[in-house]
C-alpha cells in the first residue's frame, strides 16, 4: 500500500528530474505542513538556498489571517527578497503537492509581487 507521502515524494522526484535552479533564475521551492507554509529560493549548481520566508516569520505571524491568507503573504515576502537579490525569474517548484489552495496562494502572491515564472 502506498501512503499519501510516498506518492508525493514519487511526484516530487519526478518533478526535481525535470527542473533545477540557477543563480540567475532559481528554484523556487514550496513546503506545506499541516499549519506552516514555507519557500526557497534555490541556486542547484551552486547548492545555495539565496532566501527563504514563511508563515513563521515574525511579520507574517502576527497577521490575523488564514493559512490560505498567510500563504499569499508568505509568496509576497520571498519575491521581495529575491527583488532585493535583483532576481526576477523563477522557476517554481510544486514539491509534489497539487497545485491549488495554499500552493496557489504562494505563487499568486509571488507573481502580484512581481516575480515572473
Amino acid at each position: 500500500m502506498v501512503t499519501k507521502a510516498v506518492r508525493r515524494q514519487k511526484i516530487r522526484h519526478g518533478i526535481r528530474k525535470k527542473i533545477s535552479g540557477t543563480a540567475q533564475k532559481p528554484r523556487l521551492s514550496v513546503f506545506r505542513s499541516n499549519n506552516d507554509i514555507y519557500v526557497q529560493l534555490i541556486d542547484d549548481d551552486g547548492g545555495n538556498t539565496l532566501a527563504s520566508a514563511s508563515s513563521r516569520d515574525k511579520d507574517i505571524l502576527a497577521q490575523k489571517a488564514g493559512r490560505v491568507e498567510k500563504s499569499k503573504l508568505v509568496g509576497a515576502a520571498i519575491a521581495r527578497k529575491a527583488s532585493d537579490l535583483g532576481l526576477k525569474d523563477v522557476t517554481f517548484d510544486r514539491g509534489g503537492y497539487l497545485y491549488h489552495g495554499r500552493v496557489k496562494a504562494v505563487a499568486d502572491g509571488a507573481r502580484e509581487a512581481g516575480l515572473i515564472f
